[in-house]
């Protein structure tokens, strides 16, 4: 987003912004003086979220691909095969844990906005308007609730592939021989049916994102 961005060059041009990430609630309120509120580093976090997730799953499908190419071992290296291998789980693990790392900022940010929306709700003097506020808030709230929930299961569908890469790829480092390759082989269902429903779970979540992201926008 253009106006997170230049927001944050003026804040680093200022050399606030070191002290500020130490704090999130006084970089809010930094933000908010150069003209960003927590709903726009809401959309844009969401955003930086969901080209997390994009990644991850492409990511995960290089590290199914790699363990395909392992069972299918008919000859050659297998120490270079099992180098292959550890750096596309070593990948993946980072993958996941910018994902995870991303939906807390999500977490975040939506903390703060909802119970300062909350807050700000009892200084409405108007009636109607404070109740046609309280129903945005209300609907705003649910809509984050479907998109977290879905962001959340994405990312408990990563963990089962991590462990199940790291269990095969030490099983190979400990026994580089064609008799590992074999084991490898009666691994290969599982991982791929974990994969598919990580990747299914994501673009679930990839979806929820986009419409969570338009809604804001137009609201």
């Amino acid at each position: 987003m253009k106006l997170i961005r230049s927001a944050l060059q003026a804040l680093v041009l200022a050399g606030t912004l070191p002290m500020l990430t130490a704090c999130q609630s006084t970089y809010y309120s930094a933000m908010e003086q150069v003209g960003v509120h927590k709903r726009d580093i809401l959309v844009d976090r969401v955003d930086n979220a969901k080209e997390s997730q994009q990644e991850a799953q492409e990511q995960f499908k290089s590290a199914l691909d790699q363990y395909r190419v392992v069972v299918s071992f008919n000859g050659g290296e297998l120490e270079e095969l099992y180098d292959r291998l550890n750096a596309e789980y070593e990948d993946s693990e980072a993958a996941a844990e910018d994902v995870r790392e991303r939906i807390e900022k999500v977490e975040d940010v939506a903390e703060a906005l909802f119970a300062e929306w909350e807050e700000e709700l009892s200084l409405y003097t108007s009636t109607s308007l404070r109740r046609q506020s309280e129903r945005q808030l209300n609907e705003t709230r649910s809509r984050y609730k479907s998109l977290i929930r879905a962001m959340k299961r994405a990312e408990a569908r990563m963990q089962p592939v991590l462990s199940a890469l790291q269990d095969n790829v030490l099983f190979l480092k400990h026994n580089l021989n064609a008799r590992a390759i074999g084991a490898l082989k009666g691994e290969l269902d599982g991982i791929r049916q974990d994969v598919d429903l990580m990747i299914k779970e994501m673009t679930t979540a990839i979806q929820e994102s986009d419409r969570f992201i338009a809604d804001m926008k137009q609201g």
